[in-house]
């Protein structure tokens, strides 16, 4: 089935491009719209995206694929990123994301197996000052240790209505 965007999400469009009369420039924010109504961006929701706003499937796919905030494949429904810059890894990043290997069982670029949780290593979540950070879903977590790391998952696995 072909994606299409819901009448919610429909409504969110036009007034993107009401916003942005050139469509390249709403490209980025209706990227974003996709990525949360379809859950990520498959090759088929960017083609979609394109044909939507007019513009060449080539650009729609080069735009996507070089940022890595889009989504381009399924999410866990907590998707914690742990910065593994510089500031972070010197603060002990690599602890924490072995910590939460060892806790979730997965590893960078999967996904637990109930879905509840994806993990990823990133670049720079601008927490330097405040490292080692993490960032779940929409919220950061700075200054972490592997108990703030475990209360963390606690209540999220608590709020998804299981035990990490």
């Amino acid at each position: 089935m072909a994606p299409a965007f819901s009448t919610e999400g429909e409504a969110r469009l036009k007034k993107l491009l009401g916003r942005y009369p050139d469509r390249r420039a709403a490209l980025i924010p209706v990227l974003h719209l996709a990525s949360r109504e379809f859950g990520f961006l498959s090759r088929e929701v960017m083609e979609y995206v394109a044909g939507r706003l007019g513009l060449p499937e080539a650009y729609v796919l080069t735009t996507a694929t070089f940022y890595t905030m889009l989504p381009k494949r399924p999410l866990g429904r907590f998707h914690v990123q742990v910065c593994v810059n510089v500031a972070c890894h010197l603060r002990g990043a690599d602890g924490i994301v072995e910590h939460l290997e060892r806790r979730l069982g997965i590893g960078p670029g999967e996904m637990t197996e109930d879905r509840t949780f994806s993990l990823e290593g990133v670049q720079c979540l601008a927490a330097c000052g405040t490292a080692p950070a993490m960032q779940v879903n929409d919220d950061y977590y700075e200054d972490l240790t592997l108990a703030k790391v475990d209360e963390i998952l606690d209540a999220l696995r608590s709020s998804a209505g299981g035990a990490a």
